[in-house]
């Protein structure tokens, strides 16, 4: 990459950074700053002499304070501001003390404090990091993308958003920059991505949000949220733009409303290097759980019954993933046996095939009038969770309902009574949205219950074994997926690079032992994602969309990965 300010390879895991700014353009910039740990000798190449206090501080050092005023910021929020104004002055710190501490700060970055911080955005309003496009300019779109200062060689990844559902609190308008600024973050944190190889994008169509619309404060478009063909022409200008200045960037879309987050991944699936994480991320970390626990069971993936509760984007596109691996892997032998396997619920209740209200991403999964007509039900208009859960007898129940507490002890106990070992996943978040807590999910099966959630819980005791509860987070998918796909060169994101990074990600677990989690913690970030960025260049090498196949997957991923440490400084 080269600015006016400084070049540097960001393909290199240590690359020498080669400054030609000097004095407080050094300090200003927060990938050539490093404060208190120039040298005497760096101080006086750079012009900045004076400029800060005498003595030399190492990293270590420095990581050491700033982690101390981190923990003495007593609020979350606080938390999330204390680092985003680190990050702003001095990235590759704010990434050393993020890397040295990612399972404690993992929920400050990320969920769920990123979801006060959007709420917050047009209030904490500091200095501008990303790219925000206007509906009503989409005549800059191609300027304001270049106004980056990223070259076409430069980018591997355009995290973008439209911030209609954002987590479980909905519209959220311009706000929205913010999930994409911390997804990218945890792209760097945890896979390596250099962070001037990502761009952070809110696609600002307006809000239906009352609450920001009618304040001072909010800097987005004032005006509801445009939808239709204009909405269309808009992303298509936009994907248009991304091709053209960076062809080999892969376009994450995030937290796109339901209604149109399953059209726009198959609208680009094939056109661009396209991945949607609340559909197909949230599906592969939850095949990873499933698979774990399947092995647990000891009942093949085809035959289990499964229950999603809440189907929408994320809980269909679970569905879809789970039906893709029967398909690869087991006996089921036609698209609609796998569907069989599978029974969705809505707001309008179990999705049935004469209901005109559903999408057609979930017709599929529909059952039909005939079948359900012979249920005994409480009310047949609306076939509620627990009268699936009395007719179905299934064997996994999945939440992406964002309902708390809707995993009631009848519910629970009604798995347990069909299931030596009922798997039970609670996905939604934040942790008050979560459909049950694990603690009462072990108390009403009994302790035999197979957990996954989407917060993060600690562990849990029943009678004698502790039981260490996974979190299905996206991040353990996601950042290894994006660093495969840069590592290779992929020019597309197949369903197999999907399945193949769930399946490595299951491979890196033993759920047998008593209390065990069915997936590896944050802890192991870095290692995940090399493990699952291996699995998926190899397989976009099989699927023949590498244009890089990797000759040495090991060691090239290894190299691929930045690591945030000061490094070598060359004065031009």
């Amino acid at each position: 990459m080269v600015s006016a300010e400084y070049e540097q390879d960001t393909t290199q895991g240590s690359p020498t950074l080669r400054i030609r700014s000097r004095g407080r353009a050094v300090l200003s910039n927060p990938m050539t700053n490093r404060g208190t740990a120039f040298t005497a000798e760096q101080r006086q190449a750079l012009g900045l002499d004076g400029l800060m206090p005498t003595g030399f501080t190492t990293m270590e050092s420095q990581t050491r304070r700033v982690y101390e005023q981190y923990r003495s910021t007593n609020t979350m929020l606080g938390k999330f501001l204390n680092l985003q104004a680190l990050r702003d002055r001095n990235e590759i710190l704010f990434y050393h003390l993020l890397s040295a501490h990612l399972e404690e700060m993992l929920p400050v970055i990320y969920t769920p404090t990123i979801g006060e911080a959007i709420e917050r955005f047009s209030h904490t309003y500091n200095r501008p990091r990303g790219v925000f496009l206007s509906i009503d300019r989409p005549e800059l779109i191609e300027t304001s993308l270049g106004n980056y200062g990223l070259g076409a060689d430069d980018v591997d990844l355009v995290c973008v958003t439209d911030s209609e559902g954002i987590l479980g609190i909905g519209d959220q308008g311009i706000g929205g920059i913010q999930i994409a600024i911390g997804k990218l973050s945890v792209y760097t944190a945890a896979a390596g991505i250099h962070p001037r190889r990502v761009i952070p994008v809110v696609l600002d169509v307006g809000t239906d949000n009352l609450g920001l619309l009618s304040s001072d404060f909010y800097l987005g478009e004032r005006h509801s949220r445009v939808r239709g063909q204009r909405y269309d022409d808009f992303v298509e200008d936009f994907v248009t733009a991304v091709k053209e200045l960076f062809p080999r960037a892969m376009i994450h879309w995030e937290d796109i409303g339901t209604a149109n987050a399953h059209r726009i991944l198959h609208r680009y699936r094939d056109e661009v290097c396209s991945f949607n994480d609340d559909i197909q991320g949230t599906a592969a970390v939850v095949l990873a759980a499933i698979l774990a626990a399947v092995d647990v069971t000891g009942i093949d993936l085809d035959d289990h019954r499964i229950v999603v509760f809440g189907a929408g984007s994320a809980g269909i596109g679970i569905a879809g993933l789970v039906r893709d691996q029967m398909l690869r892997t087991g006996a089921s032998e036609t698209f609609e046996e796998a569907c069989a396997r599978f029974w969705p619920i809505g707001i309008q209740g179990l999705y049935v095939d004469d209901d005109p209200r559903l999408l057609d991403f979930q017709k599929p999964y529909a059952r039909t009038r005939a079948e359900v007509d012979a249920w005994d039900v409480t009310d047949p208009s609306h076939i509620g969770l627990l009268d699936v859960v009395r007719n179905v007898k299934p064997t996994i129940l999945i939440g992406t309902s964002t309902r708390g507490g809707a995993f009631t002890r009848a519910v629970v106990e009604e798995m347990a009574r069909n299931n030596a070992r009922p798997i039970i996943f609670p996905l939604s978040n934040p942790t008050s949205r979560a459909e049950a807590t694990p603690t009462d999910v072990l108390e009403w099966s009994d302790g035999r219950a197979l957990i996954a959630t989407g917060s993060p819980f600690g562990p849990v005791d029943h009678a004698g074994i502790r039981h260490t509860i996974a979190q299905s987070n996206n991040a353990l998918i996601f950042p290894g997926l994006g660093l495969g796909v840069a590592a290779c060169r992929a020019t597309r994101i197949t369903e197999a690079m999907i399945a193949a990074a769930a399946e490595a990600l299951a491979g890196l677990v033993n759920a047998w032992r008593p209390g065990a989690p069915l997936l590896p913690g944050m802890s192991d970030l870095r290692l995940v994602s090399a493990t699952v960025a291996i699995a998926v260049a190899k397989q976009a090498t099989a699927d023949g969309v590498a244009e890089q196949p990797l000759t040495d997957p090991i060691q090239q991923v290894y190299e691929r990965m930045w690591q945030p440490r000061y490094p070598e400084v060359e004065v031009i």
